[in-house]
């Protein structure tokens, strides 16, 4: 949804735009085409592979290996007092999924990997260490998978799990036959919860998200795109929270109507047009949200 963000960042002639998912760079490069000089680039990554795609980017456009959860720290270190965009476009890019030497793929043999960055935790460790009942409760909450309970038990029976190939054979068999043949590929559920568990996805986008809102100046506007519904419920919880007016009826006494910080761009999330699905399937999910301060920042 290059267009729609370089649309919504439009009006923007100056400032700090934080790419704080910087991937391939696509975004921040059609930004830097449609936005004038006076607009610098902040692009985060945790993945250090994203660093040599940012140089060559030139001299408006400065990156720093980091997850977005750290985005405060980033903007202080960097000595920034407030930022005039933000940018999270959620998930994995094309780059990484295409790498099976990354493990975050089901239709090609690679390790059991997943980590975005230089995370501890694999998934390896998490396939053929964690017990029963903690793989069923994660593939349940992050996969929002039915059938939760048979994967993690076919895995369990299943160890040694070498492979993502492995991985997928053993849920795809774990699952009845006749769900095999709707919605996909059928162990994609179970890679999306691992992906989200080895990277602690959820807690960082809602750090991520909260420190762009506290950071973003008067004017500024923060542009999420999410792909699954567990990203979007927590963006849409905090985005329709920002842009409400704070609720005074339990107060003792009346108390003034207190205007919102924020206000949503548009109350229905953007989707990807027919033709940029045609394009890339991949982006057959994805939702777009924005918000806009409207309201001096508050004094630390």
């Amino acid at each position: 949804m290059v267009d729609e963000v370089a649309d919504l960042f439009g009006p923007i002639e100056s400032g700090v735009i934080v790419d704080a998912t910087f991937g391939g760079g696509g975004h921040t490069r059609r930004l830097l085409d449609v936005l004038g000089p006076g607009v610098r680039f902040l692009a985060l990554d945790r993945d250090t592979e994203a660093e040599a795609r940012a140089a060559t980017f030139g001299p408006r456009v400065r990156f720093i290996t980091s997850d977005f959860r750290n985005l405060s720290r980033v903007v202080e270190g960097e000595g920034i007092d407030a930022i005039t965009g933000v940018l999270f476009d959620l998930g994995l890019s094309s780059l990484q999924l295409d790498d099976p030497a990354r493990g975050f793929g089901f239709r090609r043999g690679g390790p059991l990997d997943m980590r975005m960055g230089a995370g501890a935790l694999t998934a390896h460790q998490v396939v053929n260490e964690w017990d029963e009942a903690d793989l069923r409760r994660v593939i349940a909450r992050h996969g929002e998978e039915r059938f939760a309970a048979r994967i993690a038990r076919a895995i369990v029976r299943a160890r040694p799990v070498a492979d993502t190939a492995g991985l997928a054979e053993i849920v795809k068999l774990a699952i009845p036959a006749a769900t095999r043949r709707t919605g996909g590929h059928p162990a994609r559920r179970t890679f999306q919860a691992l992906r989200i568990v080895v990277n602690d996805e959820l807690a960082a986008l809602a750090e991520g998200l909260d420190a762009a809102l506290d950071l973003i100046e008067p004017g500024g506007r923060v542009i999420v795109i999410s792909y699954h519904s567990l990203e979007d419920r927590i963006v849409k919880r905090r985005l329709v929270s920002a842009s409400s007016s704070p609720d005074t009826a339990s107060l003792p006494v009346m108390a003034p109507v207190v205007a919102p910080d924020f206000r949503l761009l548009f109350r229905k999330p953007m989707t990807p047009t027919d033709d940029e699905v045609a394009e890339n399937p991949r982006a057959r999910s994805a939702k777009l949200r924005a918000i806009e301060r409207v309201s001096p920042r508050r004094a630390a």
